[in-house]
């Protein structure tokens, strides 16, 4: 529309980004550094561009790149986004690289400490290609240029094209100031036996499974998870990796601990190991639901392929429009191909509409990872746990997959007054309770006065946080988006705990007063349903770190709902007054029915009397 034309327009005013007509610096002497002629370079490339748009290419967009060099030619470059276009950066002078610098900055922020730069390469998207003594010069223009900005630089792929020049892929990674390294939650799901924790314990620990459950042993917390080898509660585990993109793990050397892999990785992967027997669905819905991780990982064993569970995880994965990518283990076992036509069949059904993207190479892998936010790229790879076969492409996927969040986003969150939501609840010795979970918004630093609520009757209870820890190490503040965990002060009251409270900032005006609530209306959309709905239908509803079974009150406009059934629909907690505030998304769920929507209004206790 003309509005937003002429926004666009008024914004790129403001964008570092807007290109100023020269891909590299031309050589005042005349003398080009290539050995060719600098100008006639340049003429290539602006017919190259011209080539290009006389095709009818237009700019994709941000998010929908699909980077292959195997292709001859790369879509133009887009506007938005964390992905830079090069043709070359020979000698530039200090104006034109103080320039360079500044759109490093605007390209980090955009991928949120991670930029990618095609080098060879003009903006139409036409591979040109550098000879070595170009190619060189220019990446060490790309290292100064990060220098500068406290980043790390390292290639991911470097192709040779015809006439022996070349085009290079370059990783850019500046860890946010005050953050010490760029955190991606992954959740791991899946059936049971599909082998889920023995994959996270060859990834996180690097030691090849023996095929008969060794691996997995480091990831269970209880004893009957052990003698069951069912995973039936929550473990979180971490994989680094330093600024080279080399693992970082329990094997980097002999004394390594999680604090240390946190100290010594610039990015941390956190898998949440979630259960997949159907018995403990609950507590992965929970999961998913509270922690609200970037991306969702599905382990699919080839021998069994899909069953009821994997396609009951990957509804809810779809109805929380989560980014996930699927794993198919134990290829050492039988072949993988019967089960991935499965899978593809699955994906590319009328309810699902996604791209399978089987990734068989390096190349494909970093191409999955820095494409994974077009979410209709589902990556798929096949791999063993016990021979190693496919790991490496894992790891390397992992390592370019950014966390997918827009820095103004991000900005927004953090200027939000306080909000962490409570998903589990330790005893620790001499430390008292301990609350695990996300905060939504907001940043918390330690000392900081918080309310902590609801209490049974919907009001909220004064508390000092003492410690905050994050990656099992100890750290000062927490921004939005971060999961962490909490301490609070030993000499003061607290109330009883439970998963589904939240501690709010504490401003002491006495005007907002926090209060929890039984009603709320949502807009609900039902994804499945035997039969029909109807009022007096109980329910588990999750809204964040919410669990909780709910009833419903009030249809408006009817009297059922059926599948693919929207309306506003008016519930009530039947336990305990809850934090819940318009916009959040709600799923709920009860037995094979499911529906996710959006909380539109709240009726607090304190406004409604009691209930």
């Amino acid at each position: 529309s003309q509005a937003e034309q002429s926004m666009e327009s008024f914004l790129s005013l403001f964008d570092p980004n807007q290109d100023d007509g020269f891909d590299e610096e031309p050589e005042l002497n005349g003398n080009s550094s290539g050995g060719g002629s600098s100008s006639s370079d340049y003429e290539m490339d602006a017919n190259a561009n011209e080539r290009s748009l006389g095709e009818g290419s237009s700019a994709p967009e941000p998010g929908h790149l699909i980077i292959d060099f195997e292709r001859g030619k790369l879509p133009p470059e887009p506007q938005l986004g964390n992905v830079e276009y090069k043709l070359k950066l020979v000698n530039p002078s200090k104006q034109r690289f103080e320039h360079l610098v500044t759109q490093m900055k605007w390209r980090l922020r955009e991928g949120n400490g991670e930029a990618i730069y095609e080098i060879g390469v003009s903006d139409s998207g036409y591979l040109q290609g550098l000879s070595d003594k170009d190619m060189n010069a220019s990446l060490t223009t790309l290292k100064q240029m990060a220098h500068r900005l406290g980043a790390s630089t390292s290639v991911l792929r470097r192709k040779t094209i015809a006439s022996r020049r070349a085009v290079a892929e370059v990783l850019v990674r500046k860890i946010p100031d005050d953050q010490h390294n760029i955190e991606v939650r992954v959740a791991v799901l899946g059936g049971a036996d599909a082998g889920k924790s023995t994959l996270l314990g060859v990834l996180t620990q690097d030691e090849l499974d023996n095929g008969h459950g060794r691996a997995r042993l480091n990831m269970f917390r209880h004893m009957h998870e052990i003698q069951s080898g069912r995973t039936s509660c929550i473990s979180h585990e971490t994989l680094g990796f330093d600024a080279l993109g080399n693992v970082v793990n329990y094997k980097y050397n002999e004394m390594m601990t999680a604090e240390e892999i946190s100290d010594r990785s610039s990015k941390l992967v956190t898998f949440m190991d979630l259960a997949g027997h159907r018995r403990y669905m609950r507590t992965t819905v929970q999961a998913l639901s509270g922690y609200s991780p970037h991306y969702a990982m599905l382990v699919v064993s080839a021998g069994s392929g899909c069953n009821d569970t994997t396609e009951e995880h990957l509804a809810i994965v779809r109805a929380l429009d989560m980014p996930f990518f699927i794993l198919v283990t134990k290829t050492d076992i039988t072949s993988p191909d019967a089960t991935v036509q499965e899978l593809c069949n699955l994906l590319t059904t009328i309810g699902c509409r996604k791209v399978p993207f089987v990734v068989t190479n390096t190349d494909e892998a970093i191409s999955a990872g820095s494409n994974q936010v077009s979410e209709n790229i589902v990556p798929i790879f096949c791999v063993s746990n016990v021979t190693g076969t496919g790991l490496n492409l894992v790891t390397k996927f992992l390592y370019v997959l950014s966390p997918g969040i827009s820095n103004a986003e991000k900005d927004r969150l953090e200027q939000e007054s306080c909000e962490f939501q409570i998903d589990e609840i330790f005893r620790v010795s001499d430390v008292g309770p301990v609350v695990g979970g996300l905060l939504v918004q907001g940043v918390l630093t330690e000392n900081m006065p918080m309310k902590i609520g609801p209490l049974p009757n919907g009001s909220f209870h004064p508390v000092t946080v003492n410690t905050i820890h994050r990656n099992k190490a100890p750290c000062r503040v927490v921004r939005a988006g971060q999961s962490a965990s909490l301490s609070f002060a030993l000499d003061q009251e607290l109330p009883t705990l439970r998963g589904g409270m939240v501690l709010l900032g504490d401003f002491g005006n006495g005007v907002d007063e926090p209060y929890g609530t039984y009603f709320f209306q949502a807009k609900v959309s039902v994804l499945f349903h035997a039969t029909a709905i109807y009022v007096g239908f109980q329910t588990t509803v999750h809204i964040g770190s919410i669990r909780q079974t709910a009833v419903i009150r009030g249809i408006m406009g009817g009297e059922r709902l059926g599948t693919n059934d929207c309306a506003s629909v008016m519930f009530e907690f039947v336990g305990h007054p809850e934090y819940v505030r318009p916009g959040m998304r709600i799923l709920f769920r009860e037995g094979t029915s499911k529906g996710i929507g959006v909380v539109t209004q709240v009726f607090p206790v304190n406004k409604t009397g009691t209930k």
